[in-house]
């Protein structure tokens, strides 16, 4: 699991609250977390896989809504590696583990490795929460017209630039001035848990919103298209929107977990003694939900993918096709598949007297093709509906 605690573990003189959830049941906790990681890894592998049975597509014109989403599995595989590597070394040599609670020692790899193993699982997820911002944000830019693969580059210079920024200074401000001081009161922890839960929060708080907001201008998308809003672009509308719900719904079951047990365990450390019989069902509190915590963390990259595309199936098809990119969505593929001809034989809709752009109906076709990746039924609709679907 991915917690501010594991950084702290770190430090010989570490707080009771972190004491505390760390050692209760080390050897049963880190078996889940290696179970679910295991798990999750191999599903959402699977999830990304193509399948057998589906038709050879050629090659697609890439979004950067998919390669976000693409970039967000990534970010989850291999922070589900680095959850799997360091439990599996906790179990395997406890004797090594145990040299992190020695103050005065020669050898310095166990606190290499606690605190490389920590760094490296929260910067992964902490990149996938700002590629998960960074959706929402091209989500929106993407119906308003004003984003396209370009804006990649800026998406990769603020994630991993902010990811990395914030993952180092919070490190650096915790064991300041060195590993065996940090801990010595809240001003070394604090700033370290603002780091690393800040992006959290933010998708939290902002990506609702412009989720909404690109839920809206997807519906004025739709009825600017033909002039009407039709049965189907109703459906496709809420599908769209049932897509971002599953997103949001997906992130705050992997991670409200966190956030109550960091609260718990925060409020245990500024007790004088969280022994007291009074706090018992608060310390079971936090210990129920840093379980809940092993369990849920790593399960996000295979339930994003459900969210993202929906269940793909148990076939496999490992053989390589030059033409095929097996990474791209469904919708990608079929956008790809289909280029859009020169309009020559447009003809006005019977039920509508006035003629539309087809380059501004192609426009919003890729928009909100983009923002249905993945969701077969929405692009046949898309498609059946699409203006310029009749010079097809």
């Amino acid at each position: 699991m991915a917690s501010p605690r594991l950084e702290t573990y770190c430090c010989p003189n570490r707080d009771a609250a972190t004491q505390l959830v760390m050692s209760f049941q080390p050897e049963v906790f880190c078996g889940v977390c290696i179970g679910s990681a295991s798990i999750s890894l191999l599903l959402t592998i699977l999830q990304l896989l193509p399948k057998k049975g589906q038709s050879p597509r050629k090659m697609p014109k890439a979004s950067s809504s998919s390669t976000i989403l693409l970039l967000i599995s990534i970010c989850d595989i291999l922070g589900a590696l680095g959850m799997i590597f360091r439990s599996s070394v906790w179990l395997g040599f406890p004797g090594f583990i145990a040299n992190i609670s020695v103050v005065n020692r020669t050898d310095v790899w166990p606190s290499t490795f606690c605190v490389g193993s920590a760094m490296w699982i929260q910067l992964l997820y902490s990149a996938g929460f700002w590629w998960l911002f960074c959706y929402a944000v091209d989500s929106y830019l993407v119906v308003r017209r004003s984003a396209g693969l370009s804006t990649i580059v800026l998406y990769h210079m603020m994630t991993w630039g902010l990811a990395v920024m914030l993952c180092v200074e919070g490190i650096a401000l915790l064991y300041y001035p060195s590993l065996s001081s940090c801990e010595n009161g809240l001003e070394h922890a604090i700033p370290h848990y603002i780091t690393t839960y800040a992006p959290l929060l933010l998708v939290l708080v902002a990506n609702p919103i412009l989720f909404r907001r690109t839920v809206s201008a997807v519906a004025s998308l739709l009825k600017g298209r033909q002039g009407i809003y039709t049965e189907n672009e109703r459906r496709l509308g809420t599908e769209i929107q049932m897509r971002f719900f599953k997103i949001m719904l997906v992130f705050v079951i992997c991670w409200s977990s966190n956030i109550i047990n960091e609260t718990l365990l925060f409020y245990l450390e500024m007790q004088p003694d969280i022994n007291e019989m009074s706090l018992k069902n608060i310390r079971s509190a936090a210990l129920i939900t840093w379980i809940i915590m092993g369990v849920l963390n790593p399960m996000q990259g295979f339930l994003f993918t459900l969210a993202f595309y929906g269940w793909t199936g148990w076939r496999v098809d490992l053989k390589w096709r030059k033409s095929e990119i097996p990474w791209e969505s469904m919708s990608s593929s079929t956008a790809g598949e289909n280029a859009y001809p020169s309009p020559v034989n447009y003809q006005s809709n019977i039920h509508d007297s006035k003629k539309i752009s087809t380059t501004d109906s192609q426009q919003t076709d890729e928009a909100i093709s983009m923002l249905s990746e993945g969701n077969t039924s929405s692009e046949e609709r898309l498609t059946r509906s699409s203006p310029i679907y009749q010079g097809w």
